[in-house]
């Protein structure tokens, strides 16, 4: 799998409001070696908005920033939206 294969995966959870799933993908991913971009981040913190969980919306952009993975205004736009 690769980037594009997990980004769809985390925007499905996304979408279907399966934040904990999306964190499982998420995590998946990196044990797989590979590594996420800013549409992954922004799929992950809008699965926390929609999930209602702030917090883990805001630890997703923490570690995106520690990563060196770049946001963009989609990414500002979700935070806002789980806040």
């Amino acid at each position: 799998a690769n980037t594009v294969t997990y980004n769809a995966l985390i925007s499905a959870c996304a979408q279907g409001g399966q934040w904990e799933r999306a964190h499982r993908v998420h995590a998946a991913m990196a044990e797989a070696g590979v590594r996420p971009d800013t549409t992954t981040f922004n799929a992950l913190i809008s699965a926390c908005a929609k999930g209602r969980r702030w917090s883990k919306a805001l630890d997703a952009f923490s570690h995106m920033r520690k990563t060196g993975v770049e946001p963009d205004v989609i990414t500002y736009n979700a935070l806002i939206a789980a806040c």
